[in-house]
């Protein structure tokens, strides 16, 4: 039987794990869930990921890309005359408001990273560029700071399911930002 050439199929597995993970959480994830999501067969997601935390951290590399497309998107945080908290809250807005299967999942993974040492290099590096994007504003300390209160307002927001508040986002942030200058 001839091989069948699909160069989506990578790509496939990813979106389908994303999928199985935003529906049935970290737990409902293996090999064969994703294979059955994604219509492949269960050795296509081995050959592609050897492993599972291989698998995790393609998905949440793509994950981290949703983010990263609403900073780019709006494009405040490089203005040097936005205000960068009121920049930041109406970011947040933005991304909390949108899909949020796309943000559980994301924080979801992130989280995971306490259990699962191959997810931490890619969890760092979200919060990197972050801290990266905003060094240029700000100094490097109180980047990271807004990159932990960022963090926590989001976690809040995902765990009561109370709805964000962006006023209550740019107050805090402003407070942290403020307090450098």
């Amino acid at each position: 039987m001839a091989r069948r050439y699909d160069p989506e199929r990578r790509q496939r597995i990813i979106d389908a794990a994303i999928r199985v993970v935003g529906e049935k959480g970290l737990a409902g994830l293996s090999h064969r869930s994703v294979a059955a999501e994604a219509d492949v067969p269960l050795g296509s997601t081995t050959y592609h990921f050897k492993t599972l935390d291989e698998l995790m951290v393609a998905a949440m590399r793509q994950a981290n890309e949703g983010f990263a497309k609403v900073i780019s998107s709006r494009g405040g945080l490089a203005d040097p005359h936005a205000d960068l908290a009121a920049e930041l809250a109406a970011l947040l807005g933005e991304w909390l408001g949108g899909e949020r299967t796309g943000v559980e999942l994301e924080y979801e993974l992130y989280l995971a990273a306490l259990r699962r040492p191959a997810l931490r290099p890619v969890a760092a590096e979200c919060a990197e560029d972050l801290a990266d994007r905003l060094a240029h504003r700000t100094d490097p300390v109180t980047a990271r700071a807004v990159v932990a209160l960022v963090d926590g307002i989001c976690l809040q927001v995902l765990l009561t399911d109370d709805p964000y508040d962006e006023e209550y986002a740019r107050e805090a942030l402003g407070r942290v930002i403020g307090a450098a200058g």
